[in-house]
């Protein structure tokens, strides 16, 4: 129930929602029941017009003495109006109470169920937004131990599991209940003795339903963990389908595809089939009762030992098969609920989920960057498995430094840390003497270009990706920005120029056309700070030579961090930093670093080698 609970809580304002529905309920509750209460009077009509001696009352009907003899109060009204007005004409008054009163229910019906739908859509609305921002905020180190397939089946399948699960029994418990209650108060009024008699069968019914789905919570977290992993494959077959057909892997990825969807649907078919149990289970149950409230009842009618009339006694039968209608729809809500909660566990997990790096209460804003930024004894690990060890680097303002070394050294994991995607796990990195801990996040990031190894782009315009979370950029300055990448001339050759959509992560144009509009990206901001991850790494050698050469201009007055793919590049740099295995084996200029004969000299040899 505290899952529950937690999740009732994104509803608010609850209250907008509670009140109109509870008055349109209550309505809809009292004259629901009316409907079926209005048949006593109606057949009593009916027997009376028949002229059948034994059921034609000699005389008047008395006033009842309560007014929680309801069954009473209707005939004596209808026997009024019998006698005063005859027989047709009471009909009529009949028929027309009957149909202001179906008229009356069925309106507040809708209106309550328009709130109710209200209410979900908003409480989906809030849990979304929850879920997403709280994905949004957290480290990008969460990101490299998750499926993405799992996080988007929570973010999309299992929400609306959610909403229409748990805000759909919150509907159902508290309108059935009512209706419930309200049917069997009706019932006692026409016959205390029968109607305790007949109640026996609720308890029995929630009997058997609850061993019914007892398992409906497990199998519904099993199926929703299936169902993330089979995400989790289609996303992966749609990112790759380059390499699965390169490789003649399509039957392997479909075995894999399918095999998971066939576990998936093994689950949904058990825990379909356990839940639907229940609805039938009920009513059987029902049906059961009625008959034989109809063989003990009617026995009494027929012998005149009961408290009630013929009509009483059909207009009885009719409300009470009505019972189990409210009783089954708790009991299906019961299933239900439990698919919803195993849901929402899968929800809140990710909504707790905390951000490793987190702003301190008083963090501080800057607005430039001064001296340098200096790596104090810095060490870095993912659990067990070190990363950095002993990083000692001063990177002055004004400097461009170089970072190479063999694949799997620390390079990328380094170049992360400045920008504070990450937190170190010992020492700290100083930003103009504070310790980047101390400082806001936004406003570090906002100094900060950033130039990936791999083209991240969306699928929009090729405008919107360079001007991406700038929403002042000009058509000036856009075009500004992709001259310096040297990006302007082939976009004019685009079909709509600027206006052109790339496709799903930039698909519509080369890997060297991709990276460019980056760089553009990232000119456009004009940070104080650039970091380049290899950013020339995926482009042929006319593209790179035309990168270089806008990369170098970008540099001029600036500070840039570039991780380098391709040493040739790099000989300018003010200072190169070799790492090998999370430290750092050697540091200078490159004309030192090829006297000092190390690995740096290594590299150079193999990769000349290697073009030769």
């Amino acid at each position: 129930m505290k899952t529950y609970f937690r999740l009732l809580s994104f509803a608010k304002p609850i209250e907008k929602y509670a009140i109109p529905y509870i008055l349109c309920t209550l309505i809809t509750v009292v004259f629901g029941t009316l409907n079926l209460a209005l048949l006593v009077p109606l057949l009593q009509v009916l027997f009376k017009g028949t002229g059948d001696v034994e059921i034609q009352a000699p005389k008047l009907i008395e006033k009842p003495g309560s007014w929680m003899e309801f069954g009473d109060w209707f005939t004596y009204y209808a026997d009024r109006l019998y006698y005063d007005l005859g027989p047709y004409e009471a009909l009529k008054y009949v028929c027309i109470v009957i149909i202001t009163s179906v008229f009356i229910s069925n309106l507040f019906r809708y209106l309550s169920q328009r709130i109710m739908e209200n209410l979900r859509i908003h409480t989906l609305l809030n849990l979304r937004k929850a879920v997403f921002n709280n994905v949004m905020n957290l480290h990008t180190g969460y990101f490299s131990d998750q499926r993405k397939g799992d996080i988007i089946s929570k973010i999309a399948s299992d929400v609306q599991v959610v909403q229409f699960s748990v805000t759909g029994t919150l509907q159902v418990v508290f309108k059935e209940p009512l209706q419930l209650i309200a049917y069997i108060v009706v019932l006692f009024s026409l016959s205390a003795k029968l109607t305790l008699f007949s109640v026996l069968v609720i308890p029995i019914s929630a009997f058997v339903i609850s061993r019914i789905v007892k398992k409906l919570k497990s199998q519904a977290k099993e199926g929703q963990e299936s169902y993330g992993k089979m995400i989790s494959n289609l996303d992966e077959a749609l990112s790759g389908i380059k390499i699965i057909k390169a490789f003649n892997a399509s039957n392997f990825i479909k075995n894999r595809f399918n095999t998971e969807s066939e576990n998936y649907s093994k689950i949904m078919r058990r825990m379909v089939r356990r839940q639907q149990m229940g609805s039938p289970v009920s009513e059987l149950l029902g049906v059961v009762m009625v008959a034989v409230i109809l063989l003990y009842g009617g026995n009494l009618v027929l012998n005149g030992e009961g408290d009630l009339t013929a009509s009483q006694f059909i207009g009885y039968i009719a409300i009470f098969s009505q019972v189990m209608r409210p009783a089954k729809a708790l009991t299906d809500s019961f299933s239900n609920v439990h698919n919803g909660i195993a849901a929402g566990e899968r929800v809140l997990e990710l909504i707790d989920e905390q951000n490793k790096v987190e702003d301190t209460p008083n963090a501080e804003v800057i607005l430039s960057f001064e001296s340098n930024v200096v790596f104090d004894n810095v060490q870095f690990s993912y659990g067990e498995k070190d990363i950095l060890k002993n990083i000692n680097l001063e990177i002055k303002k004004g400097q461009t430094i170089a970072l190479v070394g063999p694949s799997g050294g620390g390079k990328s994991t380094l170049v992360d840390l400045i920008p504070r995607f990450m937190d170190v796990t010992g020492g700290e990195i100083l930003f103009d003497g504070k310790n980047i801990k101390t400082l806001n996040q936004d406003s570090l990031r906002a100094l900060i270009g950033t130039v990936n190894q791999e083209s991240i782009l969306f699928n929009d315009t090729i405008f919107n990706n360079i001007a991406f979370a700038n929403e002042g950029a000009t058509q000036e300055e856009v075009e500004a920005a992709a001259k310096i990448a040297n990006a302007h001339e082939f976009i004019l050759q685009t079909p709509e120029g600027y206006q052109t959509n790339i496709g799903d992560r930039g698909a519509k144009l080369s890997g060297g056309q991709r990276q460019r509009i980056c760089i553009a990206r990232a000119v456009l901001k004009n940070p104080p700070i650039m970091l380049l991850d290899e950013a020339t790494s995926a482009l042929d050698t006319e593209s790179e030579r035309l990168v270089q050469d806008s990369l170098y201009k970008l540099m001029e007055n600036r500070t840039t961090v570039v991780i380098a793919h391709r040493l040739s590049t790099i000989q300018n740099a003010d200072k190169i930093v070799v790492l090998e295995a999370g430290r750092i084996v050697e540091v200078g200029s490159h004309t030192e670093l090829v006297n000092h004969n190390g690995l740096y000299k290594r590299l150079i040899d193999m990769q000349q080698f290697a073009e030769a």
